[in-house]
């Protein structure tokens, strides 16, 4: 049986969206001089196109939530781990933190544990490229690019830095992001 095949959006005008409502989210908290994180590495990659889109200079920086995850144990130690690189104290401070794909809500719960390691920000704001169904922890965007549904076995992977694109991949059953 042939699965459905699903049309990704393009990135440009979910990357301009995304854009344009960062900054009104930023000016109506008034939120002074916010921190953008990325994670590893589509977050990464997209929190560097949201900062040259906005045109910004907000301080970037990146986790890799490898050593965060729940199934580390299970998964073992993904073999391009990287240190997580924060140039600034996240301390009463404003992060946005920002992935490519939301799924279970795993990732983002690392994430954010690995953010309260170094210190107890004043907020977080959540931003995502894309959500897809799945949830496993109740962890929802602030900000989202579009919600997409897949077939059942589909997920989404962005490849990149240079261009950025949108690939459809097929996993294992057990997999999550």
């Amino acid at each position: 049986m042939t699965k459905a095949q699903v049309e990704l959006p393009q990135l440009s005008p979910l990357v301009d969206r995304l854009a344009a409502s960062l900054l009104a989210r930023v000016k109506e908290q008034e939120l002074q001089n916010p921190l953008l994180v990325g994670i590893h590495t589509g977050g990464y990659w997209v929190a560097e196109a949201l900062r040259k889109k906005m045109q910004v200079n907000w301080p970037l920086g990146g986790l890799d939530i490898s050593f965060y995850r729940d199934d580390f144990t299970k998964k073992g130690l993904n073999p391009r781990v990287k240190p997580s690189n924060l140039p600034f104290a996240t301390e009463d401070q404003h992060l946005i933190l920002v992935d490519d794909v939301l799924m279970s809500g795993r990732t983002i719960r690392a994430a954010m544990n690995e953010l309260f390691d170094y210190g107890r920000p004043a907020s977080i704001t959540l931003v995502t490229l894309l959500s897809l169904p799945g949830r496993e922890l109740p962890i929802q965007p602030d900000l989202l690019g579009q919600e997409l549904h897949l077939v059942s076995g589909q997920r989404v992977k962005l490849s990149g830095p240079d261009p950025l694109e949108l690939n459809l991949i097929n996993v294992q059953q057990g997999d999550s992001q």
